[in-house]
């Protein structure tokens, strides 16, 4: 290639590339956000002891890095139309709080809405996003989350909002700062045609809730009828959420991601299982991974959930940006409580490896399977693929998860030696999880748990809302160290 040509392709690599030109969140972003646990009672103490368990748990070592501060920080604006911090929540202000998390080695993100107010009333950004981005650059911010109420009618289409939440994207970029942009509009307009364009993510459904399954009315296209789609609505359900997602995994590409909402694993509601399939879900269709418990009174169980490597490093894979898709789902012998919902995902990993997931959304244990003919299919329908013909190790991801007694030990700061998912010592989270994963590390591939002959299937017995998350490599593949 001469020098012309490579001008032209790094000038159109350039324009490619100048729609969204941060450089941030090329996996889905991981961190901690206070709305879920603290709502409007955050404060500079909750911050900070957050801040603090995040990395002395390990968390920070496994790649969760944003602590995001959400609505009800504010306490209006001053006489030239720039937002002041409450004093009262942060007496030190927001520059210092900042200061103080990046000491940690963690970055910081602040919350608004595209609207005249926020979601709890307080002081919106709409008409001011110079003024508040320019704010927040100078606070050190390191990532927005920019919700959408009381947006004064501006939207109903695409170009309405699109237009609104653009006016943010060329004020946060014309700081200069880095700041990770992360649309929370609820889904409205269809933001996975038109937000990958200027945001890092967009939430594609209504709020979560921390239940597995629920029709409630304030959460549409469930299966109640009657209800308007096109109302975002809250209260979602895990399976609601789940289900509206996976029409669209081929928005996301490398800096701009599907957000399904915060996690509610370790809130209550959820049962160990559906935990598990929750978090799961999430990094499988490469959702942000934003924790919402109260880290101060975390449990075993949680901790272990949310520090699974095998499970981050599906998430976190840099080469597999495609989020896993949906093959297979129907309801099969529907039971007690009215639902047989199962379903299959699957798509690639780094290295040829290939994820697999089968869902049990019902009450009762399934014994489940998929052939290889169903999990290869987009790489060739009707058994065509060439992986169909391959034999195949199979991995359970959630076969070393942490025990309890070693994640209280953690928790209680009794653990000795090392952290069993000591990724500091491995080059640190983001470089573990870009390189080839050696299939003889129990906390990066699970165990193994069988093979798969060509043309044969794969098998799990799944607990009722379980999942079974599996990863394929071939046979005679040599390990890459």
């Amino acid at each position: 290639m001469g020098l012309s040509s490579l001008l032209l392709s790094a000038a159109l690599f350039g324009l490619k590339a100048s729609a969204l030109n941060n450089g941030l969140a090329r996996t889905p972003q991981m961190g901690w956000n206070t709305w879920n646990s603290f709502a409007c009672e955050l404060n500079e103490t909750v911050i900070l002891n957050a801040a603090e368990r995040i990395v002395s748990l390990g968390f920070r070592d496994l790649g969760y890095e944003y602590v995001v501060l959400d609505d009800c920080w504010s306490a209006g604006r001053n006489s030239s139309g720039y937002l002041i911090a409450d004093s009262e929540k942060f007496p030190n202000g927001i520059a210092h709080l900042a200061d103080k998390v990046h000491e940690l080695g963690l970055k910081i993100g602040i919350y608004s809405s595209a609207g005249t107010w926020t979601c709890a009333r307080y002081e919106g950004s709409l008409g001011y996003e110079e003024k508040d981005a320019a704010l927040w650059a100078s606070w050190g911010i390191d990532y927005l989350k920019y919700d959408n109420c009381y947006n004064e009618g501006e939207e109903g289409t695409p170009k309405l909002s699109f237009d609104r939440y653009n006016a943010m994207f060329k004020a946060l970029n014309a700081t200069g700062r880095p700041m990770l942009y992360s649309l929370c509009n609820w889904g409205v307009d269809g933001p996975w045609n038109f937000a990958p364009t200027i945001a890092n993510s967009w939430r594609t459904a209504g709020d979560l809730s921390n239940v597995w399954d629920r029709d409630d009315v304030n959460c549409p296209c469930s299966e109640l009828e009657g209800l308007d789609c096109k109302t975002p609505g809250y209260k979602c359900s895990i399976m609601n959420v789940l289900n509206k997602a996976v029409y669209y995994p081929s928005k996301a590409i490398p800096g701009a991601w599907n957000d399904l909402d915060m996690l509610q694993v370790g809130n209550g509601g959820l049962t160990d299982d559906e935990s598990i399939a929750h978090m799961s879900l999430w990094a499988a269709l490469k959702s942000p991974l934003l924790m919402t418990n109260v880290m101060t009174k975390i449990d075993p169980p949680t901790l272990s959930i949310l520090q699974n490597p095998a499970v981050l490093a599906v998430s976190q894979d840099p080469v597999a940006s495609t989020p896993v898709r949906q093959w297979r789902y129907f309801v099969d012998d529907v039971d007690e409580n009215g639902k047989g919902e199962i379903q299959m995902y699957s798509g690639p990993l780094s290295g040829g490896d290939q994820l697999v997931l089968l869902l049990n959304a019902g009450s009762k244990a399934r014994e489940m399977n998929a052939t290889l003919v169903d999990i290869f299919w987009e790489s060739g329908p009707k058994g065509t693929a060439k992986q169909v013909k391959q034999h195949w190790d199979v991995y359970d991801l959630w076969a070393n998860r942490m025990s309890n007694e070693d994640a209280a030990a953690i928790i209680n700061g009794t653990f000795t030696g090392p952290s069993p998912y000591n990724l500091t010592a491995m080059g640190g989270a983001h470089e573990v999880y870009s390189r080839p994963l050696p299939s003889n590390s129990k906390v990066l591939m699970g165990s193994k748990v069988g093979s798969v002959q060509p043309s044969g299937t794969v098998t799990a017995h799944v607990r009722p809302h379980g999942i079974a998350m599996l990863r394929l490599r071939a046979t005679d593949k040599k390990d890459e160290l």
